[in-house]
């Protein structure tokens, strides 16, 4: 996730070993590092492009990843974070790579969930934490945990159906934050996080209210981490059933 501290001994010794390497990270000078590991480091961002169907630009990742496998290469595929979290192309790589009789596999890496626990302070075992994408949020019924910690993840690209657009709008954080006020009130803190990518910058942690979030400026690397708004239940029956174990003989 930043350039330089957050990689492993083993998955550098990938890069180094492999015959060709395939990034998409998220600086140029993070790209840069990359190269300075490897002779032949190919880009994938070149298939991003705007008003092209993200889908579209994953599968011609999946594509150029695997034509170099097929040629008999051994192929990395660099990605920024964790290379499986919101991250469609490198899991599909690896499934196609097996399917066709190639070994593959991932290597961990630091995610920007990861980040977010240690910048924003917060323990998940205390009282749970909960992540969603945003626009999964919009788009399915679910059930919210209010005394857990709620996460949504690319929130400044919440509501984007066309999977064309880089962010959306007011208007498509206003829908957001209809929905959550269903459960939150609209004086509630949320914090708008986005982990840093490079050594010399920090990461962002801006504090505002549900109401006021459709005005902020984000985009699709912004996070949202809203706070328990309600205390933990406790449930009786099984807390009786527990003590009556506890209580009968071993």
């Amino acid at each position: 996730m930043t350039l330089g501290s957050h990689i492993s001994p083993l998955a550098r010794s990938h890069i180094e070993q492999a015959d060709v390497v395939f990034a998409a990270v998220s600086d140029g000078l993070v790209e840069q590092w990359v190269e300075r590991m490897h002779p032949d480091v190919r880009s994938l961002q070149r298939y991003y492009a705007e008003g092209k169907q993200r889908m579209q630009t994953y599968r011609e990742m999946v594509e150029a990843i695997l034509t170099e496998v097929r040629a008999g290469k051994r192929v990395c595929g660099v990605f920024y974070g964790h290379p499986g979290v919101f991250a469609w192309a490198p899991h599909k790589s690896i499934q196609m790579a097996r399917a066709e009789g190639y070994r593959a596999h991932m290597e961990p890496g630091i995610s920007a969930e990861d980040c977010l626990y240690a910048d924003l302070g917060i323990d998940p075992g205390t009282c749970g934490c909960q992540h969603y994408e945003a626009s999964q949020l919009l788009y399915y019924s679910r059930r919210i945990d209010t005394s857990a910690w709620l996460i949504l993840w690319q929130a400044g690209l919440v509501g984007d159906r066309s999977q064309t657009r880089f962010h959306t709008g007011p208007a498509y954080r206003q829908v957001l934050v209809d929905v959550l006020a269903r459960d939150y009130p609209l004086d509630h803190e949320v914090i708008i996080y986005r982990a840093a990518t490079l050594p010399v910058h920090g990461p962002r942690i801006e504090h505002t209210t549900l109401a006021r979030l459709p005005e902020a400026d984000m985009t699709m690397a912004d996070t949202l981490a809203i706070a328990p708004a309600t205390a933990m239940l406790p449930d009786p029956a099984i807390r009786q059933r527990l003590a009556e174990l506890d209580r009968s003989p071993a």
